[in-house]
């Protein structure tokens, strides 16, 4: 099958700006003829990471930390934004310094992800970490992350857990099994 013609792109404008985002409302025409205005939210091109640790072999490290869109705490792994210059391997071994207290001697990339490409220009680096060593770097958190190790045997009770919602901790989750490394 041959691959759709991207629409072309008649005109972009910031319709709204903060501190953190920026929307566009973009014009466009598609191969078709029909134009339609749509909006999103461009990424600033450098991406993040997320990173699934193994405490042990069978001991996954999770981290409970606030989440200000459901204005509650969420378990998931450890995330962040990749820093200029940084490649995502590094920012996944500096994320893990930062909130869990350890780095990683092996980094194994499982797959890069989008959320809500419709609407987001973003890309998350998936990795799983093994080897881990302890060493710490101060973060950006505004108060400091709940650390709950969790069994590998135990994972019907993680996907279980009211607070374990987001999805692509739980996509990373079931990766990392797919693939063998639980």
């Amino acid at each position: 099958m041959a691959r759709k013609q991207v629409p072309e792109i008649l005109t972009r404008q910031v319709v709204a700006q903060s501190r953190l985002l920026k929307i566009e409302a973009v014009d466009l025409r598609f191969s078709n003829g029909e134009e339609r205005q749509f909006e999103r939210i461009p990424g600033s091109g450098r991406g993040a990471v997320m990173i699934v640790p193994f405490l042990k072999a069978d001991t996954l490290m999770l981290v409970r930390e606030y989440a200000a869109g459901l204005h509650n705490y969420q378990l998931g792994f450890p995330k962040g934004l990749i820093d200029p210059g940084e490649s995502p391997e590094q920012a996944a071994n500096r994320e893990l310094k930062e909130e869990i207290g350890y780095g990683a001697r092996e980094l194994i990339p499982l797959k890069s992800v989008t959320m809500a490409p419709q609407f987001f220009a973003a890309t998350m680096h998936i990795f799983v970490a093994r080897d881990l060593y302890p060493e710490q770097l101060p973060g950006d958190e505004p108060e400091p992350l709940e650390l709950v190790p969790w069994s590998t045997n135990d994972i019907d009770a993680l996907l279980a857990q009211p607070d374990f919602t987001e999805a692509r901790s739980i996509a990373a989750l079931l990766m990392t099994l797919r693939e063998g490394h639980a």
